[in-house]
């Protein structure tokens, strides 16, 4: 099955979400909120901030004027109440009274409304991975810091009852000594062709949409929907889903940790990478085949693997993407809507349903607004390491050999070539990176 049209039937979309106009907690209770972006993701964290009772949106920026009217009806009806409607993004930088930033654009256009709306004071909740680089990524981190604010990277299953359960299975120690986890994506794409070259559309201010990326002609596969696919604007698929399924996949490695009483994990300090775009015959440039080995060096060495077979028309371990974690007892297999334990030469011993409905990810975040307490997907803590995870991939696939990496620096030893990949050659001017 296409992913585009197994995702508008599953559980990561919006069909739990009733479109009924929610009663809302008082006008002090309620986190103002500045939306940017109206369509993609963007339109499902629109739908569920405006669901949430205790948030307002306010105002919502959108690049694209035809991307603005159906988003705009939809959290009307939800809220009661009509937001306002930039183009312009720094508009909702500059109204004083909004608490928080919601961050739904292309992954080169993460990094610098986060770092500027933490300048301004402002909480952020941004989808993932958490900037379009390594260094990007670092420099939210330090906005962040530096100004106190609570940022919530949008891997939500961090939130859910699915995974957190699982988590606690895990901590039992039932399934053993654990020592590897693995990752993967198998979920049919699709060709994409070599459209030519057009000019952009009336709607949209097009240089601004480019941002710090190189100035391009316009071409409608690096546009809506397939931006994610080129190296000026997206991170591949491993920086798309892969995020969230090599999360899960630490996350459940790191519960083992807890079980085994060993040392926890961050970074790993060896990274290694085969594939490539091998299958399809299209304008993509990130691999459509992929596979990553990452090293935990510690007192007891770990390895977690990630596997991209985005061309597969069948599943691994019954899921089309998920995680798994293996022990000398038992395995683990996570997926988006389950999860499942199997011991005794391979028998299913246990499985527990869930979702990866975002729900509880937004509260949570508007949770921690109020408490100053760290989110589920703190930036920091969680979401950047992931982030990490997976450029540092990336970066292995593209030069074509083990990597070496210092975990408090997050620099490859001894590899100039590795290194010039963690950020751009330029941020295009006037979008340069601010500095913190």
């Amino acid at each position: 099955m296409d992913r585009r049209k197994f995702l508008q039937g599953s559980t990561l979309g919006l069909a739990s979400l009733s479109l009924e106009k929610v009663a809302k907690a008082s006008a002090s209770e309620r986190v103002r909120v500045g939306m940017i972006g109206a369509a993609g993701r963007a339109s499902a964290l629109n739908q569920y901030f405006a669901a949430n009772a205790n948030s307002e949106i306010v105002a919502i920026a959108e690049i694209d004027t035809a991307r603005q009217g159906k988003t705009i009806e939809t959290v009307t009806k939800l809220q009661g109440k009509k937001p306002q409607i930039f183009q312009d993004f720094r508009k909702l930088l500059d109204d004083n009274s909004l608490d928080a930033i919601v961050v739904g654009t292309p992954d080169h256009w993460h990094a610098i409304p986060t770092i500027l709306a933490c300048q301004a004071g402002k909480d952020v909740y941004v989808e993932k991975p958490d900037g379009h680089n390594i260094i990007e990524g670092q420099r939210m981190v330090a906005a962040m810091k530096k100004h106190k604010r609570i940022v919530q990277m949008g891997s939500q299953h961090r939130s859910t009852e699915r995974l957190k359960t699982a988590l606690d299975y895990i901590r039992t120690g039932a399934l053993g000594r654990c020592l590897v986890a693995k990752a993967w994506e198998s979920t049919r794409q699709g060709n994409i062709g070599y459209p030519p070259d057009s000019t952009p559309p009336e709607t949209v201010d097009y240089d601004m949409w480019l941002g710090p990326a190189k100035k391009r002609p316009f071409n409608k596969n690096r546009f809506h929907g397939r931006w994610r696919w080129f190296h000026d604007y997206g991170t591949g698929d491993l920086g798309n889903d892969g995020v969230h399924r090599l999360d899960m996949a630490f996350a459940a490695l790191n519960a083992a940790c807890e079980a085994q009483k060993d040392d926890a994990i961050l970074l790993p300090t060896k990274i290694s990478a085969m594939g490539g775009k091998w299958y399809f015959d299209d304008m993509q440039e990130w691999p459509d085949t992929l596979q990553v080995n990452y090293e935990y060096t510690s007192k007891t060495p770990k390895i977690l693997t990630y596997e991209m077979r985005v061309w597969a028309p069948y599943q691994f371990h019954g899921e089309s993407e998920g995680a798994a974690l293996y022990g000398d007892k038992g395995y683990m297999v996570i997926g988006n809507s389950r999860w499942r334990v199997y011991t005794n030469g391979g028998r299913l011993t246990k499985e527990v349903k869930g979702n990866s409905d975002a729900t509880p990810h937004v509260q949570n975040f508007l949770d921690c607004i109020k408490t100053r307490q760290k989110p589920a997907c703190d930036l920091e803590t969680v979401g950047h390491p992931a982030s990490v995870l997976c450029h540092a991939g990336n970066i292995a696939a593209r030069v074509g050999r083990t990597l070496t990496l210092d975990p408090q620096t997050e620099l490859f030893l001894n590899d100039k070539e590795a290194n010039q990949l963690r950020g751009r050659e330029e941020w295009r001017k006037p979008w340069i990176l601010p500095e913190v």
